[in-house]
């Protein structure tokens, strides 16, 4: 994607463009188009020391200098400085972070670039004439979650970088005080740091040739641009795949990761990957529940969730592999159906009296609507959700197809007790949970993923009035606006954030539950393909995320801005599963 002249030089806007490059480990570089980092996560070398988590900042950002000319960016107390992207003339992603200046009689090219495999970044210069660069790094050396200050130990006994060049270095440290990320300001975070520079890399350009610094805490390394269009599909220190939830801050989620694999290696055909994934996945399940969390420091994985495993079946349903589910996935699930009878983590288990699956305690958060501050529970859907239990009907489904008939009668019985339990009648829709005071009848987007198991036309009121409710050109509310809990906006303290992140706030990775129940209400007409072809469309293009992916939340008001992280698995994962399962709808016809 390309960002042209003027949007390059206006810092309001290019300091809010950002861009992403990684390498399949879990490392990345990412910051703006403006050279400038706003957040702590922004970075042109985050290696991942246990890939795919233990992941630090080490190189921050670089600065450049050309003919008297400064081609860095970086915001202080009260002021920009320097203000290298007034000398921008254009900023393409493509074949990676690309920068094109026009400085001091000079027209210089920039690219940034990860090495595939290796905790390694490359940064390369080529001019339209000879000329001098002086390259300025600087160095964070600290967890990507904190901040640095200034200290002896600059490194804080993490790996070293050393910086490969055909050039001359000139020694001249210092710590550079007070670098701001604004973007942290807003999120009511600290937002102030030390960076450390060790000197300035001097390089004389070749006219039209490159010339290369490589930072890295591995060796030297002269690889080439190598673009991914899925950034997410990493593999693990013991070369297994997994699936990062998002860029910047998060690992592999199990719940994630599950409903991303879809759209981003079944539907693409990439059967083998999603196959070693949830192997991966089973061989850390502990009572018959895969991990919600793989923690960043390497802490045993945490299994607060009711529904990962459960979507779990779903990714095995549409890998459409009988081999691999007899062989591998049917021992492994018989196990799992047997745990949620006999009951299992955090209250998770089967009702005898309905056949409905509850999950929690009052303390706890298991679904996908998990924020929780302190001792508040923001959504408190302990209970009976209905989207679990849609889940549930599912697993049980596909086991008697593939499997065990003889789940198919407990199969129908929870379909039943679902008809029968979760059906609002008053409002003709579902309840989204049931608890022991009664079902609670707020407008929540979960129904949609059990309006399947309904009559045609309650089918249909439940695809009409979310369309009604809580569709928005971004996605799918969490709550519908006239309910007094709703939250338009997703700004400000990460109290306020948390308060609002299930409270209305709108969720791309929606779009495709509501594509499958609104054909599965409505019929693959060719208009109504046209129609969800659109939707996807209008996710696609919301806009406020990384250059080239789709932010994890957006506001419920309008104009939906982006919020959370800038890049979400599960986002771009579902746009691409509704495009494929339009096309495969399209070549049926």
């Amino acid at each position: 994607m390309i960002v042209t002249r003027d949007a390059c030089r206006d810092f309001t806007r290019s300091s809010k463009i950002e861009w992403l490059e990684t390498n399949g480990t879990g490392a990345f570089a990412m910051g703006t188009v403006a050279g400038a980092n706003t957040r702590r996560y922004h970075g042109l070398l985050v290696a991942s020391l246990r890939p795919p988590v233990d992941r630090h900042v080490l190189l921050a950002r670089v600065e450049e200098e050309v003919n008297g000319c400064a081609l860095g960016a970086s915001q202080y107390p009260g002021t920009v400085a320097p203000r290298g992207f007034e000398f921008l003339e254009q900023f393409d992603s493509h074949p990676c972070a690309t920068w094109r200046y026009s400085a001091g009689g000079v027209r210089l090219e920039k690219q940034v670039y990860l090495v595939d495999g290796h905790q390694a970044v490359v940064i390369r210069y080529r001019a339209d004439r000879a000329t001098t660069l002086r390259v300025r790094p600087f160095l964070a050396y600290r967890d990507y979650h904190s901040l640095a200050h200034a200290r002896a130990d600059v490194s804080s006994g993490l790996p070293r970088i050393e910086f490969h060049h055909g050039g001359r270095f000139e020694e001249s440290a210092n710590w550079y005080y007070n670098n701001e990320y604004l973007v942290e300001l807003d999120r009511g975070l600290d937002f102030r740091e030390d960076l450390f520079t060790p000197g300035v890399i001097v390089l004389d350009l070749i006219p039209g040739e490159w010339s290369t610094i490589c930072a890295s805490i591995e060796g030297p390394f002269a690889a080439e641009p190598s673009p991914r269009d899925d950034p997410f599909t990493v593999r693990r220190a013991d070369g297994r795949p997994t699936i990062i939830a998002g860029y910047p801050w998060f690992t592999d989620w199990g719940r994630d990761t599950m409903i991303s694999l879809r759209g981003l290696l079944i539907a693409r055909g990439r059967h083998a990957t999603a196959r070693e994934i949830i192997e991966g996945f089973l061989e850390h399940a502990n009572r018959g529940i895969i991990p919600n969390r793989f923690p960043d420091a390497g802490e045993t994985a945490e299994y607060n969730t009711a529904d990962a495993t459960l979507w779990m079946f779903q990714a095995v349903r549409e890998l459409g592999d009988r081999t691999f589910f007899e062989r591998t996935f049917y021992p492994a699930a018989k196990e799992i159906i047997d745990w949620h009878f006999r009951g299992t983590w955090y209250g998770i288990g089967v009702d005898p009296e309905d056949h409905l699956l509850r999950a929690g305690t009052p303390g706890t958060q298991l679904t996908w609507m998990d924020a929780k501050v302190g001792d508040w529970v923001v959504t408190p859907r302990h209970g009976k959700p209905v989207e679990i239990n849609a889940l549930w009907h599912g697993a049980l489904s596909l086991m008697a197809e593939w499997g065990d008939a003889s789940y198919q009668r407990e199969a129908d019985v929870v379909k039943q007790s679902f008809r029968e339990r979760f059906w609002n009648a008053d409002r003709g829709c579902l309840y989204d949970v049931l608890t022991e005071q009664g079902p609670v009848a707020k407008s929540r987007p979960n129904q949609i993923l059990g309006a399947h198991l309904l009559e045609p036309d309650q089918q249909r009121a439940v695809v009409r009035a979310v369309e009604r409710e809580l569709l928005t050109p971004a996605g799918l509310r969490t709550l519908a606006p006239g309910d007094p809990e709703y939250k338009g906006r997703y700004q400000g303290s990460p109290l306020e954030r948390d308060g609002a992140y299930h409270q209305g706030t709108v969720w791309p990775w929606l779009i495709g539950p509501f594509v499958d129940a609104y054909l599965a209400a409505l019929g693959s007409t060719d208009e109504n393909l046209e129609y969800c072809a659109s939707l996807a469309d209008r996710v696609e293009s919301a806009g406020g995320g990384c250059l080239g992916s789709i932010a994890e939340v957006y506001d419920g008001d309008e104009p939906q801005r982006a919020g959370g992280c800038p890049a979400q698995a599960w986002s771009v994962a579902e746009v691409w599963r509704v495009r494929a399962r339009l096309a495969g709808a399209q070549r049926a016809k």
